[in-house]
């Protein structure tokens, strides 16, 4: 299941805060990416955030997933989720 998890900075984290909490978000992010959990990933230009493409079981699973990253556990960042799948009505353009 493809799950798009869109962060939104919910605390900016202090210059000293940014320095502990960023030397341990870029390598987890970075491990989800490897693991096949996180497929792409961007910053958000509208706003401070990012946005996963992420390929899991289920929500609570890309949940789970994200909730473990430590600018989430921090309370730094909150997500929002969006399952997404193929355009099925795209079928309809098929004849057979």
């Amino acid at each position: 299941m493809k799950v798009f998890a869109t962060g939104n900075l919910t605390r900016q984290p202090t210059p000293e805060e940014q320095q502990t909490v960023m030397v341990k978000e870029v390598p987890a992010t970075l491990q989800l990416y490897l693991d096949g959990k996180i497929e792409q990933f961007w910053f958000r230009t509208d706003r401070p955030g990012v946005v996963f493409l992420m390929d899991v079981a289920s929500v609570e699973e890309a949940k789970a997933t994200v909730g473990k990253l430590p600018l989430a556990a921090g309370g730094f960042i909150s997500f929002d989720f969006t399952p997404v799948g193929p355009l099925t009505p795209l079928g309809r353009l098929i004849q057979h």
